[in-house]
């Protein structure tokens, strides 16, 4: 059962304790070797783990290889190399003074001090369109989960942009082979990494908890799909996932093709024969990473004119890896069959404005969605709408149209098969709310991970509801504590935890979905006509 106060420290000390001279350094032996970490903040931290070999060289766009063994004790305080990104695309990226490389394979633990059973895992897959985010990006992210909730926390890095979510299987050669979903392939080789390593650091590996927000979110809800991925974790939680934004080759080789235009432009514009297949190949796995980067920027800032309500970085349908699309499979009763919190935010699309307009909320985009369905569904959906396609009402339509919508279709089905829980995050400051961006999308991580000490966090509580903030992050966390802890969130196991409420499980006839506000409840079948007029609208979910 999980405890929701901080673990208290236990006398002794652990193997290399007073190594080198390093107060509060922790010495753990794991598959490749003994890796030196330190106690801080309340917890013991272990960064910048290698679990696969870097992916450089001729392993570039192949899939992840097992992590080479080193000798000697490796310092393991400081971060790996985030993924290549770029600060100048939809995205902020990493921080400017952040090293970034390919060689980015790397993970962090955290665990609290002292010493008992083992705990449970909670595995976080960090958003960021599948272009930008690492596990360095809030540098104590998961400190508070772990403090109060008793878990030990895993975070890590994959590959993002075309390294890691474009399709260039159509350039591959037998002597030049190309792999396809490698984000998700080093995905799943954390996940095998936790379950051969995580026991050292004190944790369950029959208890681990996959759990991600937006792309990572997606990450989750694919991975559950992923015939390789089978019993490598135990529950899913799966927060505002785009679940529908994985495609088939026919539409992944296209922006495969539109962006080795974009790149050979930017290496080789006097050439007439880089886009051939050949040598196509040829400039993507010997371009610099960065102009890789810099063509990536060019194809997602026009893809969403290009091909309205999709997405340009995602997994792919490979038949293999992945075998279906993940909607089908959970349909079918062919996901992995672990119980599943999912739920999305009050106004998931009002986030994406401006340089963050990557959403079907222009009026050319959503004709262009409009133009499969039938008059009658349109003006369903209008109506659920009013005055689409003014700002607010695109905003929340395009919001909708990808995450929320699909994510009710994803807890329905998998609720035929598993336990399923839902759940809509409401609560926000009201500098928030004034700013017209309501709960929008990723606000509740600085609920959840306890981020409100920053300068964002306190500027956006300066005209109050910072208590109500904080207290629901703390509601949050004791919630899928509990979940890591059991597969459930019923029941008693809050221990002191106040205003939690029951919240049980979701399925089709009662849709009984948890509403975390200032004041948590249960709502039966929220936003009803909504989904109904969804229902008929797209076809394709």
């Amino acid at each position: 059962m999980p405890t929701l106060r901080p673990p208290r420290s236990r006398p002794g000390r652990e193997r290399g304790d007073s190594g080198a001279g390093m107060p509060g350094a922790l010495d753990v032996t794991t598959a490749q070797g003994v890796a030196r970490g330190i106690r801080e903040h309340g917890v013991e931290t272990w960064r910048g783990l290698p679990y696969a070999r870097p992916p450089v060289g001729e392993l570039r766009f192949r899939a992840p290889r097992a992590p080479e063994p080193w000798f000697g004790v490796r310092d393991a305080r400081g971060f790996g190399a985030v993924a290549p990104q770029s600060r100048e695309g939809n995205f902020i990226g990493a921080a400017k003074n952040a090293a970034m490389g390919e060689d980015c394979l790397t993970l962090n633990v955290v665990r609290p001090v002292g010493r008992g059973p083992l705990l449970p895992v909670m595995v976080f897959i960090h958003g960021g369109a599948y272009s930008v985010g690492s596990s360095a990006e809030v540098p104590h992210n998961g400190d508070t989960l772990v403090r109060q909730g008793n878990v030990v926390y895993v975070s890590f890095n994959y590959r993002l942009g075309a390294l890691g979510f474009l399709d260039f299987t159509e350039y591959s050669t037998p002597e030049r082979t190309i792999e396809n979903n490698l984000g998700l392939k080093d995905c799943v080789a954390l996940l095998e990494w936790v379950a051969a390593n995580i026991r050292a650091f004190g944790g369950d590996p029959d208890r681990v908890t996959l759990f991600g927000e937006s792309a990572g979110a997606n990450a989750v809800t694919t991975l559950m799909t992923v015939p390789r991925a089978s019993g490598l974790f135990a529950r899913a939680i799966a927060q505002s996932s785009p679940t529908n934004a994985v495609y088939p080759p026919s539409q992944t080789r296209l922006w495969a093709s539109e962006f080795v235009e974009l790149l050979s432009a930017r290496v080789a514009n006097d050439s007439v024969e880089n886009t051939s297949a050949e040598d196509a190949g040829e400039l993507l796995v010997t371009a610099d990473w960065r102009d890789l980067v810099r063509a990536t920027d060019a194809l997602t800032t026009t893809a969403p004119d290009l091909h309205p309500g999709t997405i340009a970085l995602c997994p792919v349908i490979d038949g293999d890896f992945l075998p279906e699309r993940p909607l089908d499979a959970f349909k079918a009763g062919r996901a992995h069959p672990v119980p599943l919190i999912i739920g999305t935010n009050d106004r998931e699309g009002s986030l994406f404005s401006g340089r963050l307009d990557i959403l079907a909320t222009t009026p050319k985009r959503i004709r262009a969605i409009f133009a499969n369905t039938k008059k009658k569904a349109r003006k369903a959906i209008k109506a659920e709408y009013p005055g689409l396609p003014v700002r607010r009402a695109a905003a929340d339509f395009g919001g909708d149209f990808a995450f929320w919508y699909p994510t009710v279709k994803v807890a329905e089905r998998h609720a035929r098969y598993a336990p399923v829980y839902f759940y809509r995050f409401d609560v926000a400051p009201r500098l928030v709310r004034l700013a017209g961006f309501d709960a929008t999308h990723g606000l509740e991580l600085f609920a959840l991970f306890d981020r409100m000490g920053g300068v964002f966090g306190r500027t956006m509580t300066l005209l109050g509801g910072r208590r109500s903030f904080l207290a629901a992050g703390a509601r949050m966390r004791a919630y899928w504590v509990r979940f890591a802890y059991t597969g459930s969130v019923s029941g008693s196991g809050f221990g002191a935890m106040t205003n939690v409420v029951e919240w049980p499980r979701y399925d089709e006839e009662s849709r009984r979905t948890l509403v975390i506000d200032a004041v948590d409840r249960v709502e039966l079948d929220p936003r009803a006509s909504r989904r109904v007029a969804w229902q008929a609208f797209v076809p394709h979910v």
